[in-house]
């Protein structure tokens, strides 16, 4: 995909009204899904960013995207909030020395923003925009816990940016500034730990599959593909279109590590003191966004699930007779429909100037998902008529019935989705035993292909770096979390050669 650099945006405002110069999305998701992506993302389609901002990596985030980014958020904050978890807000900026204790963590340096000047003067010691909070809270946390009493301690922080250098970007899958979510878990136990990466994958099942039909894998990352500081990380891995793996969370078992950097203890109930474990739950608020752009949309725009889509349903009045009398009772039948859908509903009755077919396109475009058409008739008759925005029909329903078929409406378009998600995934993976049919499969493959390997641990991060050389970028995503297959007798290391010790999943990556 292009960089943010190489795409090319027209003029702003969401939605368009008919400005001059909207073309609409002319490239096909199937045969150029990188520049479809670009075009929905941008002007030409749904007006989700305007990349024009003059820092290099840094997007504004459009009404209709924050507005749907929002939604994402509400749903993790609902799900963690159920969970035990407490919010915090912590600031934006950390001193050096809190980035710099953990040592393996430390190396997320080179990727951090840097504020070195405070007005005219310079500060004694350079500040971090954060990158990501453990650094930042911890040190607190080391404050608030003392007893067993204290444990568990769950938090977390939401609707917040962080900033990372990143020398590739593109709108919600990669940024130097992109929207982020994190929860920050501390434990008496491991075992305890453990049970909260249980409970964060079953989070994910209930948002991103059940609320969004995002599908996924949750994956075991090997050593040398784990969060800087953590034991162990676990990630959900779905695929975007051109078989790119799109990492939509994280969670890090930290062990004990961050707790001996940053001096968190407790006192036990047998009067000794220890260190406690700890985790962290990272869902890609971005990711998401990414996500559902690339595996609902089509080559008319944005297909969004109810849960997160802005507008429920859109009315629009079909006023072609040249009778004032007919104007008037079709627009007096829309508010009236307006007025009742809205006691349950997200609804917008668009009254502006401009023909039904434009409107048609336009909230096509936007992803909603049902639209009510009133014309003469049905202000005569009574009745409306609802296009859904997938599957694709029409049909016209009594008035006294409209809000049980919006109803019925956002639950068959939700069902549809999940039906045109999981034949997608189906069949997503293909298994491979040497480096050349590794090859030749990832050529052509959409997805993750499944090969021997001799290690997920560090001695294995050689053959994975030959692996992504010479298949150029597929990478080691990791082993299965809930059921991790096992290599069969005499299974060699597709790269080394070795007898395999794991089958892991591989797949070019953003």
């Amino acid at each position: 995909m292009a960089e943010e650099k190489d795409i090319v945006a027209g003029a702003p405002g969401l939605p368009s009204r008919g400005s001059a110069g909207t073309k609409g999305i002319t490239a096909s998701k199937e045969k150029d899904f990188s520049e479809w992506y670009t075009q929905v993302c941008t002007e030409q389609g749904a007006k989700l960013v305007d990349i024009r901002y003059n820092v290099q990596g840094f997007v504004v985030h459009r009404p209709w995207a924050f507005r749907i980014l929002r939604k994402i958020y509400e749903l993790y904050e609902k799900e963690v909030e159920a969970d035990g978890h407490e919010p915090y807000l912590f600031p934006t900026v950390i001193p050096e020395e809190n980035l710099l204790k953990e040592k393996e963590h430390a190396g997320f340096s080179p990727d951090v923003f840097w504020v070195t000047m405070a007005g005219d003067e310079k500060l004694e010691a350079p500040l971090a925009l954060r990158p990501t909070g453990e650094t930042q809270i911890y040190p607190i946390y080391a404050l608030w816990i003392r007893s067993y009493n204290d444990l568990p301690l769950k938090g977390y922080q939401s609707r917040i940016t962080v900033f990372r250098n990143e020398k590739t970007t593109r709108p919600f899958l990669r940024g130097r500034e992109f929207m982020f979510f994190e929860t920050h878990d501390v434990f008496r136990t491991h075992e305890d730990a453990m049970a909260q990466i249980s409970r964060d994958l079953g989070m994910m099942k209930r948002v991103a599959w059940d609320r969004l039909a995002l599908p996924f894998i949750f994956f075991q990352r090997p050593q040398f593909d784990k969060f800087k500081g953590a034991d162990n990380t676990y990630a959900a891995d779905t695929l975007m279109p051109d078989g790119k793996r799109n990492q939509m969370s994280s969670t890090h078992d930290l062990g004990q590590r961050f707790a001996n950097a940053y001096g968190l203890k407790y006192d036990d109930e047998d009067g000794t003191e220890k260190q406690p474990h700890q985790t962290c739950f990272g869902p890609g608020i971005y990711r998401h966004m990414a996500a559902l752009i690339g595996i609902h949309g089509d080559d008319t725009g944005l297909i969004l699930p109810s849960a997160v889509c802005p507008l429920h349903a859109v009315i629009v009045p079909i006023t072609f007779s040249k009778k004032p009398e007919d104007a008037k009772a079709v627009e007096e039948f829309c508010k009236k429909a307006e007025k009742e859908a809205a006691k349950e509903f997200a609804v917008k009755f668009d009254s502006s100037a401009t023909t039904p077919g434009f409107k048609f396109n336009q909230w096509e475009m936007l992803g909603v998902p049902v639209r009510l058409e009133i014309g003469p008739r049905e202000a005569k008759e009574g009745k409306v008529t609802i296009a859904l925005r997938a599957p694709k029909e029409k049909r016209t329903v009594a008035f006294a019935d409209l809000n049980k078929e919006i109803r019925d409406s956002l639950e068959k378009l939700d069902s549809e989705l999940k039906a045109r998600a999981e034949k997608y995934f189906a069949n997503n993976t293909k298994d491979a035993k040497t480096l050349k049919e590794l090859k030749d499969i990832i050529e052509k493959h959409r997805g993750f292909v499944r090969v021997p390997f001799c290690s997920t641990g560090m001695d294995g991060e050689k053959c994975a770096d030959i692996l992504k050389t010479e298949t150029l970028g597929a990478v080691v995503c990791g082993t299965g979390f809930e059921n991790p297959e096992k290599p069969k007798k005499g299974d060699k290391c597709v790269v080394c050669g070795k007898d395999a010790r794991h089958i892991v999943y591989t797949a070019k990556t953003y």
